[in-house]
């Protein structure tokens, strides 16, 4: 398989956790994340804080590279110990977002005479302001991660899915830093990043434009739930691969964090290291 669409690319820019925590196991999503300053590229991986909060140990893998394309089905496993402090949070306790650096894990893959195979997504596919005011209330969006811990096992593949924006993306839903989509989010979504992919054509507010429009919207966090006696709450996306018990209903709402909060964390993390002032 050689990725050439964006969708394509976009599986390989995934990345499977499962972190013990306790007496449980629990498995999320994260994604690899590049940002630019000062000519120069680094690499992150980013997930939700909920995800790898409390976990001593941490687990995940890579599909591998022939060097140019990659080897579909074999992997590189890695094992982190103290798993909760490799990463970094978003400044913001309320924000659920983390970050770790990525290329100490590349580092190990090398070393051991291996190459990692993956994708990122550029803070380029950030929307700018005028990119989110062109926006419809309504957009189809697409993500891709875990769900309940699924992945095609023989071939190392995430899942993909689709739904639309259920509040304006340019819009801070309840005045936080978040927008709703309408679509399922299962255990393991969580980290799971959402983007804007239209080929093709698309319609804006202008009208219909051809080409291709790829937009990282931003990560999936919260889940919109009904509980038995009918109150509506908004809990973390479960992680945990033990179902929910009846009482607690999914409505098929999920909360976002805007894409701008991965870059305010991603700074963070590289204001830590002396890069940034």
């Amino acid at each position: 398989m050689k990725p050439q669409t964006v969708i394509e690319q976009l599986l390989f820019s995934t990345v499977r956790i499962e972190a013990d925590k306790a007496s449980v196991t629990e498995a999320g999503t994260s994604f690899i994340f590049s940002y630019e300053h000062d000519s120069k590229q680094y690499l992150f991986l980013v997930t939700n804080k909920h995800v790898v909060n409390g976990a001593k140990i941490g687990r995940f893998f890579f599909t591998l590279s022939d060097g140019q394309n990659p080897r579909i089905g074999e992997r590189f496993d890695i094992q982190v110990q103290d798993f909760q402090n490799a990463w970094v949070g978003h400044p913001d306790p309320s924000i659920d977002i983390a970050a770790m650096p990525l290329v100490p894990v590349l580092d190990h893959i090398q070393q051991q005479g291996k190459q990692a195979f993956f994708r990122s997504i550029p803070h380029t596919l950030v929307p700018s302001d005028e990119q989110l005011a062109d926006l419809d209330a309504l957009e189809e969006v697409v993500f891709v991660g875990y769900p309940s811990g699924m992945f095609d096992a023989k071939n190392l593949m995430p899942i993909l899915r689709r739904g639309t924006t259920a509040t304006p993306p340019q819009l801070d839903y309840d005045g936080r830093k978040v927008f709703l989509v309408d679509a399922s989010v299962f255990p393991g979504s969580s980290g799971s990043p959402v983007l804007i992919c239209n080929q093709g054509s698309y319609s804006t507010k202008q009208g219909i434009v051809i080409g291709t429009r790829v937009l990282f919207l931003g990560v999936i966090a919260q889940v919109v739930i009904r509980e038995e006696e009918g109150k509506i709450v908004i809990v973390a996306a479960p992680s945990s691969l033990t179902p929910i018990v009846r009482t607690r209903q999914m409505i098929d709402l999920g909360i976002v964090y805007k894409s701008t909060t991965v870059i305010e964390t991603v700074q963070e993390v590289l204001r830590q290291r002396g890069i940034l002032n």
